[in-house]
């Protein structure tokens, strides 16, 4: 307890504070950091690496600040180093996170893929999460619908979303609740903010319904 008789922001469960913005804030909107053991930044996207971490900001910008302003030796207290490519580091992370998850999730039962299950998924109220590939066609995309207090993610390309399905492309996803769809919803989250938007670097590219 602090002097006044508030509890300590470090003492909030599951928040932590940016190193960047100094914002206290659940942790699920934040990427874990530590110094690996020759003193480079590595970005611990479980949370189980040991040692001290500190946390920044799911977004790319505030990263690439941490890196350039020496703000991670700061939170640290320590001489440690940030590669130039951590952005683009934790982006990748995060990207094969979210394909494995949604792949374990497929195999659980828990997630389909393909216009027409996803359709049907939908029809049939089964829905927590609508994946769209982020280059799949407008026209295409805009056939199905987010439910009501479901969410919606475009930030896979078709490719990767199709790594989960064990095919070469897929476009729409869906993912039943319970699960992992909550843990996959937590990363696909920071994905997006890593992107800055949920086009990926391959937005842009119009590839048919699947």
């Amino acid at each position: 307890m602090t002097r006044g008789g508030r509890t300590k922001d470090r003492d909030a469960p599951g928040e932590r504070r940016c190193i960047v913005t100094g914002e206290v804030q659940p942790k699920r909107g934040l990427v874990r950091f530590v110094a690996g053991p020759d003193g480079v930044i590595v970005p611990d996207l479980a949370e189980k690496l040991p040692g001290r971490g500190v946390w920044v900001s799911a977004d790319r910008a505030a990263i690439e600040k941490a890196a350039q302003k020496g703000l991670f030796a700061r939170g640290l207290k320590a001489p440690v180093k940030a590669p130039e490519n951590l952005a683009d580091q934790v982006e990748d992370g995060l990207a094969r996170r979210v394909v494995e998850l949604v792949s374990l999730s497929r195999k659980a039962g828990d997630t389909v893929g393909g216009f027409e299950k996803v359709k049907a998924a939908l029809a049939a109220g089964r829905v927590k999460v609508l994946l769209q590939a982020s280059d799949g066609s407008d026209r295409g995309k805009g056939k199905l619908w987010t439910p009501e207090g479901a969410r919606w993610f475009g930030c896979l390309t078709a490719s990767e979303l199709g790594l989960s399905f064990g095919r070469d492309h897929v476009i729409h996803g869906a993912l039943a609740p319970g699960g992992l769809t909550d843990r996959i919803i937590i990363d696909a989250s920071r994905l997006t903010g890593l992107r800055e938007h949920d086009g990926g670097s391959a937005a842009g590219k119009d590839l048919d319904a699947r």
